[in-house]
């Protein structure tokens, strides 16, 4: 008898609600057919202050060419543009943020809507495995923004968001240069591990990466032909000298000890000689 009633309860509150969504709807469609623009702005303003940011946005993207040029028109961008951030249309939202900027670089909403168009970018920023151009718009607008407004509000979460892409970017640079290595195509991987630490010189995979790097050299040199190994042995050389100098105490000792002993043997060097040089 109580999931009887239930049912019928749940029957009446359908019946007295349908009417009212089906007004609602077919308030919302005779605005939006409508060509005073005046209500457009008014009905506009009335969703958004509601949290109803689609129908502020499509009645804003009707009206807004026809306010351009009012007292008027900045507000209403920035209301489109946070509309469509608040739906979660990241590049929609940005490229709103920015033509307000541009439109209105002394407004009242520049400060803000510098920031929110670089966060635009961070919130639409992908794993490190894939393109990274958004990640490098977002830190580019962030570093735009620390610069323009170093005092803002907003500067610190800045800072931090920016610092976490560039750690992306990081892992992003290492990612591309490990699988060359791990492919066995070590020249590649040469040439990438040698961009990335130069690049990122302050990289958390750096003596990881200076390793790869050294590893790859080596196993270039064994795999040439031999009338290329001795000048490729030298640069493994130069390539451990590198390392120890850098990493003295490191995890890799016991495989850079034996890289290290067949290359000064492939190159005729004296290893306690060598030994005892770097010592002193």
């Amino acid at each position: 008898m109580r999931n009887i009633s239930g049912m019928r309860l749940l029957k009446f509150y359908i019946i007295l609600i349908l009417p009212l969504l089906a007004g609602s709807c077919g308030e919302y469609g005779k605005i939006l057919k409508s060509t005073d623009n005046e209500l457009k702005k008014n009905k506009a303003l009335e969703y958004y202050a509601a949290g109803q940011y689609v129908k502020a946005s499509e009645l804003l993207g009707q009206i807004l060419p026809r306010f351009r040029a009012t007292a008027e028109a900045e507000e209403l961008y920035w209301i489109n543009a946070e509309s469509n951030y608040m739906m979660r249309q990241y590049e929609l939202a940005g490229s709103y943020y920015r033509n307000l900027v541009e439109e209105y670089p002394y407004g009242k909403h520049a400060e803000e809507a510098t920031f929110k168009a670089a966060k635009c970018d961070y919130a639409i920023s992908p794993k490190p495995e894939l393109d990274q151009l958004n990640t490098k718009k977002a830190i580019e607008g962030f570093n735009i923004f620390i610069r323009k407004y170093p005092s803002s509000p907003f500067a610190e979460e800045s800072k931090i968001l920016a610092k976490e892409l560039e750690e992306r970017l990081v892992e992003k640079s290492y990612m591309s240069a490990r699988l060359y290595y791990d492919m066995k195509k070590y020249k590649a991987a040469i040439t990438a591990l040698e961009n990335s630490l130069k690049e990122y010189s302050e990289s958390k995979y750096r003596e990881e990466m200076m390793f790869l790097k050294l590893n790859s050299t080596y196993l270039y040199a064994v795999n040439s032909f031999a009338n290329r190994q001795r000048e490729r042995f030298q640069a493994t050389l130069d390539d451990y000298y590198s390392f120890v100098d850098e990493f003295p105490q490191t995890k890799y000792e016991r495989e850079i000890r034996r890289i290290y002993e067949d290359t000064a043997g492939q190159l005729g060097v004296d290893i306690n000689a060598t030994t005892e040089n770097i010592t002193q």
